[in-house]
């Protein structure tokens, strides 16, 4: 397709994710970008009632109703992770490209017949973990050579929001998945466990990841916070890097003397430094590296519809998404089997 012929896109889900894409969606029409923004689907009234008002966008109650209306191109699915598979299904038999808001799926069954659909119509599918388009994430690879000690922390205060799924699912998978991105090596060893406090489902979690080259990962995911923090910290022979996510900011501490102190006494060390105001201490050396900031869910959009016009494998492909569902799900096998252990 040529890139001066606008594709034609439809967002699947006008919830709070599904008008968030919308909204980009419209953004880059109005920006002049080759994207148009031709339906919305929804199947509940009044939420498509009031996407169809806010974004001047024609509006549908099922998928087949808005095939029927005209040639779409690309379509961001945005409905319940349980609903994924249901609506996927007749968007890849029609030949359209797919953004599926992640977890990719809620269950490995539906996962890989979402995979398999894609294949058998050659279609591309990307999941959409979009904190892998943060800035910050983006800049930090640049640095990345031998990481062996991850720390994740993704809180957040209670919402209603997502509640059809856990907190792992829900949180916790972002980070799964940059990890997965960063680490090549399979993972060897999981421990995990996990709370519900607010809702039926676990709430909060706390996981130690062992890979096979030997790197451990720790993450700890809450919706139950009273807080909202995003944060990754990595270690590698002599140096630390903590990434913000939310700020887009990216720290980095190079080590010559401090080398061969263990992650906790480093990681000490540099609270030490950025609590003296950045100003290095003897064997440290930091950097606040330069990150270009960007919303990371336009960034996503963007590479997304460029991977559809030029064909070629997303940043975050259908196997990466499936390959952090597993993990997710994996976790939760754990987090359960310690509950059952710890008679809760």
């Amino acid at each position: 397709m040529s890139a001066s012929v606008p594709l034609r896109v439809v967002v699947v889900g006008a919830g709070a994710f599904g008008r968030n894409h919308l909204r980009v969606y419209r953004e880059l029409q109005l920006a002049g970008k080759a994207v148009e923004l031709v339906g919305v689907v929804d199947r509940d009234p009044t939420t498509l009632a009031a996407a169809v008002q806010k974004f001047e966008v024609p509006g549908f109650e099922t998928i087949e109703a808005c095939l029927a209306a005209g040639k779409v191109d690309a379509a961001s699915v945005c409905v319940p992770t349980v609903h994924h598979a249901t609506a996927a299904e007749p968007l890849l038999a029609a030949g359209i490209d797919l953004l599926i808001e992640k977890p990719l799926a809620a269950n490995l069954t539906d996962a890989d017949k979402i995979l398999e659909l894609s294949r058998k119509h050659g279609r591309i599918v990307q999941v959409g973990h979009l904190e892998r388009f943060n800035p910050a994430v983006t800049a930090a690879r640049q640095y990345l050579h031998q990481p062996m000690f991850f720390e994740a922390h993704r809180l957040s205060v209670f919402t209603p929001r997502s509640l059809d799924v856990d907190v792992v699912l829900d949180l916790m998978i972002h980070d799964l998945d940059i990890v997965l991105s960063l680490v090549a090596s399979p993972v060897h060893e999981v421990r995990a466990v996990g709370l519900p406090v607010l809702s039926p489902k676990v709430d909060i979690a706390n996981v130690r990841l062992e890979f096979e080259n030997g790197c451990v990962a720790n993450f700890t995911a809450s919706r139950i916070s009273t807080e909202r923090v995003r944060k990754l910290r990595f270690f590698q022979p002599h140096q630390y890097l903590s990434l913000d996510f939310a700020r887009q900011d990216l720290l980095m501490i190079d080590v010559t003397a401090a080398a061969g102190m263990d992650p906790a006494q480093l990681a000490a060390m540099a609270q030490m430094v950025q609590q003296a105001g950045g100003h290095p201490s003897a064997g440290l050396s930091l950097s606040k590296i330069d990150v270009e900031q960007g919303e990371p869910l336009r960034l996503e959009i963007e590479s997304f519809l460029q991977k559809v016009r030029d064909r070629s494998t997303p940043v975050v492909s259908g196997q990466d998404g499936r390959a952090a569902l597993a993990l997710a799900l994996e976790i939760n096998a754990a987090i359960k089997a310690h509950t059952k252990r710890a008679g809760l």
